[in-house]
């Protein structure tokens, strides 16, 4: 029947997608048409009020076409929101990475500083003035990420140490500051961030590499060229690999057009 031939053609017009699946698709509907019809035309009814009955339970032509359009429309804003929730992800991580690592060096400067001006206020003494215990006690509770402070000499027998509880979530590790000509040793007890600094860049590495390859699948696949090579390449050498199946394709149309 020429009619619905025409209509479902009319219908997928302006589909865009993959070529297979909107013909796959147009068969489906054609079939379930054919079907109304011939038990339309069973019931009595003529050819062209079966036809037209038919399409008109479907929703009739306008409707439909709307329906088609929109199914299409949100695939490929399905795979938009993937590519732009992926960079997203990776925009993200990298942030993380520089801004953490930019509080961590200024937060080893610090250590340094308070270092060196608990070296300053132990200065020549063979022992620790009440002074120097207040700095080094202020030391460890105005700062969060230092959780403690050792001070030994290799000339007299005076020491002192001051802790708190460590953050169970960050690393820490030990760092320590001498100064030979007073025999005095500085030991502390700090944060370290390198955990969750690479952490959070990991993190956004991996959705994003994730997501770029699910992005880069849907669009092979609506370009009809998807199969387990493209999706390994996308895979392993993510953008890439994307690169290299543009390229491919681009020379293949070329051709194609030649």
């Amino acid at each position: 029947m020429k009619q619905i031939e025409v209509f479902v053609d009319s219908v997928y017009l302006n589909a865009t997608g993959n070529r297979k699946e909107i013909k796959e698709l147009k068969a489906e509907m054609k079939n379930h048409l054919l079907e109304a019809v011939y038990e339309l035309k069973s019931e009595g009814k003529s050819e062209q009020e079966a036809i037209e009955i038919a399409i008109e339970r479907f929703g009739g032509e306008n409707e439909i076409r709307s329906v088609v359009s929109q199914l299409f429309q949100a695939q490929q804003t399905f795979a938009k929101r993937v590519l732009y929730i992926a960079f997203t992800f990776l925009l993200l991580g990298i942030i993380g990475f520089l801004s953490l690592g930019l509080f961590e060096y200024q937060h080893y400067k610090n250590v340094e500083n308070i270092g060196n001006e608990i070296l300053s206020s132990l200065g020549t003494q063979t022992t620790i003035s009440n002074d120097a215990k207040e700095i080094m006690t202020a030391s460890v509770e105005d700062n969060k990420f230092i959780y403690g402070v050792k001070v030994t000499s290799n000339i007299s027998n005076s020491d002192f140490e001051f802790f708190e509880e460590t953050n169970p979530i960050l690393n820490h590790f030990n760092t320590g500051f001498n100064n030979k000509e007073s025999g005095w040793s500085v030991e502390m007890k700090i944060s370290n961030f390198d955990r969750l600094t690479y952490g959070l860049l990991s993190i956004g590495l991996v959705v994003y590499w994730v997501l770029f390859t699910i992005w880069a699948t849907i669009n092979a696949y609506h370009h009809r060229r998807l199969n387990i090579g493209w999706i390994i390449v996308f895979a392993i050498f993510n953008v890439l690999g994307y690169l290299v199946y543009y390229l491919i394709g681009k020379k293949d149309h070329s051709n194609t057009i030649s």
